[in-house]
């Protein structure tokens, strides 16, 4: 055992890279909160959309008998137009030969405008009770409604019956309309229909406060006399029967513009207004019926007596626009309209967003699906090939290696490692590089070495340097033609490295990747990133070995010709991802990198989420880096034109494009169990966590691992899955805004010791 230290001296000035790390460093907080701003963002924009499409709960229907004690006489035998005035409810009935034509529902971007065409058309006014979340949707069609002087009432935000919810509630249906009128079309309005709702006998104990309390507030509220049915698609001849009042009464007449197929009131209403205006009738809006008893009164005329001719002047008046304001609109101003503006916009982006995530979900899933797909069939192969009887690589390869130990602060791992390595059954020699630790790591490992009687291990001690100057500094002092690289954290089984250099046979075999395994499975993160140590990474690897196109040898366990390492320039430290960015480097220089599924490693993976982030933060950004470094692959010829052209692109989709877009599956499993179907969502749910268990069970079964593990694989879909999205999502922002990570030192325990067997 021999031992290399540095000449003593000055300590050495930070290389550009740790500068620029450095001054990285301060900006990782701000691209952190950039993240988590995008995702609240997101669930913002999505629950935004929920809202506007559905009724969020609490929807529950006035029930027929419910009694009607506590409503006054007055308002059950009066007319459809209930206002209240010094506290005290007054009901205003249509005059005879009159018709209040009103619409519910809309605006609709179908029917409503074929509405407002046809109405143009007849010169005849109406009122529209509008929903609030279809104003915000569709506010170019309120304002041609308003600008074409129709009325414009509330139908309640989400169309909820208001019947029996709280008070906040109400009140939020109710602004929240009003804040879109105003974004639509600068108006707010005094108009009110309940829906649900029918004729004033109808109103009983459960809804009457209600109408009572927005009274109070200054609502005028407005039920029917005539209700075409036009809901029900009866056909047109009875749509105009429904809506006809008997004899000469006038009468607030209910269509519907919005709420499911309208062809049939699209075509009756045309022959509807002809039929009354034959039979001498005038139309008007809410406000024109009030207006006109209001008129009456002051003349002194009973409040029943026919108004024609008022009525008359009011259509005239509104349908060419000389007054836009309807007597029940006011004019926005000030915050109202202002926030009115901005829920119009903020419903702008979120209907533009959520389809476009729609599409993207599609897309996700059809990935997702078929990475699932590829994985099975190609690792199925890989392991058919592999396992035949007269496969061989070529001739055993028994002569002496080297295994590189790069180490910085392993005092809890190291004496682990070096023992892993003494039961070895191929021969080899081992360096020890400590990268300049500051807790006797070199110390630990000159005294593991003799406690074990181990003369061939060389201890390197070099000034802090980073992981690939140390693994460079290994290769370079290496004896022997084959090098071996492992983490200070990791042990080897006795067979492991016999077993790992046994494709280098082949002439062609410039890089072999063992099988990484999580020796501190025993807590739930380490059984959340042993599943994925054996589902992803190493089920991943087999499709990309048979592929040819291997993306990245693990630096807990890997081989390498030492010539090969030599050629591409050794271990770069242009990325954080050194180990992808030499596999890559090594397919570029036409050497043939494979997957040795039986050469295994126990690597202790990050005990806390912190240090799990850290970790995969840099995995995430340095394979961005290396993918990046090596873009000219795309165009090259060979083994390099091959991985340009078939292993970046599955790279880039499967673990950055599809992982970033991943996150919509589970989002959109949330938006629809709230806003559309939660039993349908959640078996869909389920059905994909069951494909993602099956592809699990089959890695697990070609890993010879135990199932058991499997039962934490639903848990790791709701918590882990979900901090690795964010992690990538994080790792792309610092990509895009140019930012550069420092090596980031995982705390080690040491408890992953040699292990006593498989699993």
């Amino acid at each position: 055992m021999t031992t290399t230290t540095p000449s003593r001296g000055r300590r050495r000035a930070p290389t550009r890279i740790e500068r620029a790390a450095g001054k990285a460093a301060a900006l990782q907080k701000p691209r952190v909160i950039l993240a988590l701003l995008l995702l609240l963002g997101l669930t913002s924009v999505m629950l935004l959309d929920g809202y506007l499409r559905a009724e969020v709960g609490g929807d529950e229907r006035v029930r027929d008998g419910a009694s009607s004690s506590k409503v006054p006489d007055k308002i059950l035998n009066g007319g459809p137009i209930i206002s209240f005035r010094g506290g005290q409810a007054t009901t205003t009935s249509v005059p005879a030969k009159t018709i209040a034509l009103t619409f519910d529902d809309g605006p609709n971007p179908t029917y409503t405008p074929q509405v407002l065409k046809i109405l143009e058309k007849y010169d005849v006014p109406a009122t529209f009770f509008v929903v609030g979340s279809m104003v915000s949707r569709y506010p170019g069609i309120v304002k041609d409604m308003v600008d074409q002087g129709d009325e414009v009432g509330i139908h309640t935000f989400t169309h909820v019956d208001l019947s029996y919810q709280s008070d906040a509630r109400i009140r939020r249906e109710m602004t929240q309309t009003q804040l879109a009128l105003a974004g639509a079309a600068g108006i707010t309005t005094t108009l009110f229909r309940a829906p649900y709702s029918s004729e004033t006998d109808a109103i009983d104990n459960y809804s009457w406060p209600v109408y009572k309390k927005l009274g109070e507030e200054g609502y005028t509220s407005v039920f029917v006399d005539t209700d075409s049915d036009d809901w029900k698609k009866p056909g047109v001849s009875k749509i105009v029967k429904w809506a006809t009042p008997s004899g000469t009464s006038g009468a607030s007449v209910l269509m519907h513009d919005a709420g499911g197929d309208r062809e049939q009131t699209i075509k009756a209403l045309p022959e509807y207004i002809e039929k009354m205006r034959a039979k001498g009738y005038t139309f008007t809006t809410i406000s024109g019926v009030i207006e006109a008893q209001n008129t009456s009164a002051r003349a002194g005329q009973q409040a029943n007596a026919p108004t024609g001719a008022g009525s008359g002047q009011l259509q005239g008046g509104n349908r060419n626009g000389t007054d836009r304001l309807q007597a029940a609109h006011r004019e926005a101003t000030g915050a109202t309209l202002y926030e009115g503006k901005a829920l119009v916009v903020a419903v702008a982006v979120a209907e533009y967003t959520v389809p476009t995530l729609s599409v993207g979900l599609v897309i996700v899933g059809v990935a997702v699906m078929g990475r699932f797909g590829m994985m099975l069939i190609l690792a199925r192969r890989h392991y058919r090939l592999r396992n035949k009887r007269r496969f061989s690589w070529g001739p055993t390869v028994t002569r002496p290696v080297t295994v590189i130990v790069p180490a910085y602060n392993e005092k809890e791992c190291i004496a682990n490692t070096l023992e892993s390595l003494a039961k070895s059954t191929h021969p080899i020699e081992v360096i020890v590089v400590d990268d300049g630790s500051s807790d006797g790591t070199s110390e630990i490992a000159r005294e593991a070495a003799r406690s074990l009687g181990m003369t061939n291990v060389r201890v390197i001690r070099q000034e802090n340097a980073g992981k690939p100057a140390a693994l460079n500094n290994g290769v370079r002092s290496a004896s022997h033609d084959i090098v071996v690289m492992m983490d200070g954290d990791t042990v080897f089984e006795p067979d492991t490295v016999r077993q790992l250099v046994q494709p280098f046979a082949n002439p062609e075999v410039g890089a072999v990747a063992g099988n990484a395994k999580v020796g501190n499975r025993d807590t739930v993160i380490g059984a959340w990133q042993h599943i994925e140590y054996v589902m992803g990474f190493n089920l991943d690897r087999r499709m990309y070995d048979l592929l040819r196109c291997m993306p990245t040898i693990p630096g807990a366990i890997g081989a390498f010709r030492r010539e090969a390492v030599l050629q591409v320039g050794g271990m770069s430290e242009d990325t954080l991802a050194e180990d992808t960015d030499i596999t890559i480097a090594m397919h570029r220089a036409g050497w043939r990198v494979v997957y040795q599924e039986h050469a295994r490693a126990w690597t202790e993976a990050p005990g806390s989420l912190k240090q799990l982030w850290s970790q995969r933060y840099r995995w995430s950004y340095g394979t961005m880096q290396a993918l990046w470094k090596h873009r000219k692959s795309l165009t090259d010829k060979g083994p390099s034109g091959r991985f340009g052209r078939v292993g970046m692109p599955l790279v880039v989709i499967f673990q950055i494009v599809t992982p970033v877009f991943a996150p919509l599956i589970d989002v959109f499993t949330a938006y629809s169990m709230i806003f559309v179907d939660f039993q349908a969502a959640l078996y869909a749910w389920l059905a994909v966590l069951g494909v993602q268990l099956v592809c699990a069970a089959y890695a697990f079964k070609l890993d010879k691992e135990k199932y058991r593990y499997l039962l934490m694989m639903p848990l790791q879909q709701l918590a882990y899955r979900q901090m690795m999205y964010l992690v990538l999502i994080h790792s792309c922002i610092t990509a895009l805004t140019g930012g550069r990570l420092r090596w980031q030192k995982l705390k080690r325990t040491g408890e992953v010791g040699t292990p006593a067997g498989v699993g």
